[in-house]
């Protein structure tokens, strides 16, 4: 029987990248998946990648900033399928790097927006449905320069940094009641968000050299993290943050 046989996940963010990668790994085996994201040409596309595959798959278009939005994509998902178990918040925005003393309210504005109140407010509706479905899990992702400093990134590093604490906050909160939520930090990892830079050979160079395994990381081995943390055998771990990254935030 396959690990995820009948349960539901819901994915943010899950159009493209980690998220798409992962929606397709759950997807593989057996789960009913809830792909969650703001564009639709996308997110059509990898439902259609599920079913391929065998698997059953649902487009919610919501922007997790958007309260509303958040709310009726776990209704959706509860409508179409009957339950929640388990939910991976990867939504997320990357500013464009620049000094601190440069940065606008209009960035910090929306990253927080996205990044740390969007998560927020995943949890708050994805857990009274995953806690009706008898228990599960919650993977958030965060970042590896949510745990170490780099120039140029300070907003985005603080965002994800909050990522870290509400996941271990909630954690703890919700560990009696049958729900393990963590956090992924990943690398740098091949993604459309860093598609520019590595569309040069200096910009892979690069970011090849930032991680002492000397490569980007495949979205594929994110997914299998995020796997791993919402299956029986991660059942005693939770509040943990867990760094899928080459070995760069050592």
């Amino acid at each position: 029987m396959k690990s995820f046989q009948d349960k539901v996940v819901l994915i943010t963010g899950g159009t493209s990248g980690i998220g798409r990668a992962t929606a397709l790994a759950f997807a593989g085996e057996g789960a009913k998946v809830v792909v969650v994201g703001r564009r639709e040409n996308e997110g059509a596309e990898a439902v259609s990648l599920i079913e391929r595959t065998g698997g059953q798959g649902l487009f919610v278009r919501a922007d997790v900033s958007v309260e509303e939005d958040v709310a009726s994509m776990v209704v959706q998902t509860v409508e179409a399928f009957g339950r929640l178990d388990f939910a991976f918040n990867n939504a997320g925005v990357f500013p464009e790097p620049g000094p601190m003393t440069e940065v606008t309210t209009d960035t910090i504005d929306r990253v927080l927006a996205v990044n740390v109140r969007g998560v927020a407010l995943c949890m708050k509706h994805e857990i009274p449905a995953i806690l009706n479905s008898g228990g599960g899990g919650i993977v958030n992702t965060a970042s590896f320069l949510g745990i170490r400093p780099f120039p140029g990134t300070a907003i985005y590093n603080a965002s994800k940094s909050a990522v870290i604490g509400l996941t271990r906050s909630a954690a703890v909160e919700f560990a009696s009641q049958g729900v393990r939520i963590n956090v992924v930090c990943p690398g740098v990892i091949e993604t459309p968000m860093n598609e520019a830079i590595r569309a040069e050979e200096s910009g892979r160079d690069f970011l090849n050299g930032l991680q002492p395994m000397q490569r980007i990381g495949l979205p594929e081995e994110v997914a299998g993290a995020v796997l791993y943390l919402c299956t029986p055998s991660a059942r005693f771990v939770t509040g943990t943050t867990l760094s899928v990254d080459g070995g760069i935030a050592i």
